[in-house]
């Protein structure tokens, strides 16, 4: 099932994409829900929108062991977990504003978990109930901010520093999802999610037990190796196996 968030005569809705037709969401996509009878749009007709409005986004550092290599970083012991706002957060099309305060702005590709219903001191064995579904992600991060800071929030929170689409979908193993970055159209992440040194589940659990999640909350489960810099008028892909392509241009800010 894939589950949108769109723009149709200026009001935000929830949908169900059956081939390039929209239907309604009749109920909450966190609770009991179906699709309407009826056709209400093309997707060509629709502006997307984020595919959830977190209250929360957590994300993992160092979570897959390529990375971490790259980064100059021990893999971590237990997940590294820090926080994006929700003001971050932008859909598929939105632009990437590259913030006059950094001299260097990275891409993150990584797949994303979407929280279905609320959860608290979670066990792994149990963490799958707690999702809806996934979509692709984007950490986007100021890295000379980064490095200058002692810690991230400056450099991993700039408005439209998180974007995230095209679609949630659910029933889906993130074992061994392919997962690509491409700037430009020329790859510049390849990996599997076998790769993460925690998996979605002991993120979840790990998670769970500081803090409570949310409906709509959004964990970002790291990214693999190949981050590197994005310039003004560069156009930065997210593609993940089972779910489709997150696209973003970059421009200047102002």
């Amino acid at each position: 099932m894939k589950l949108i968030r769109f723009l149709k005569n200026d009001q935000p809705r929830y949908g169900l994409i059956e081939g390039e037709a929209i239907y309604a969401v009749e109920g909450s996509i966190f609770g009991e829900f179906r699709p309407a009878e009826e056709e209400v749009a093309a997707l060509t007709e629709v502006r997307l929108l984020a595919p959830c409005q977190p209250t929360k986004i957590l994300a993992v550092g160092l979570n897959y062991r390529t990375h971490a290599a790259e980064a100059g970083y021990d893999v971590p012991l237990e997940p590294l977990v820090f926080s994006k706002p929700p003001s971050s957060v932008i859909g598929p099309l939105e632009p990437i504003v590259y913030p006059i305060l950094s001299q260097q702005v990275d891409y993150e590709g990584e797949l994303a978990v979407i929280i279905g219903r609320r959860a608290r001191n979670v066990s792994p064995e149990k963490a799958y109930d707690f999702i809806l579904g996934y979509t692709c992600g984007n950490d986007v991060t100021a890295r000379d901010l980064q490095r200058r800071d002692d810690q991230w929030t400056r450099a991993k929170g700039f408005d439209t520093f998180c974007p995230l689409g095209p679609c949630i979908v659910t029933d889906l193993d993130p074992a061994h999802l392919a997962i690509r970055t491409r700037v430009n159209g020329k790859i510049r992440q390849s990996a599997t999610t076998a790769d993460m040194v925690f998996n979605v589940a002991e993120l979840i659990a790990s998670i769970s037990q500081v803090m409570t999640l949310e409906p709509g909350d959004v964990i970002l489960t790291g990214t693999p190796s190949g981050v590197g810099p994005l310039q003004p008028g560069d156009v930065v892909e997210v593609e993940i196996e089972g779910i489709g392509t997150l696209r973003n241009p970059v421009v200047s800010q102002g």
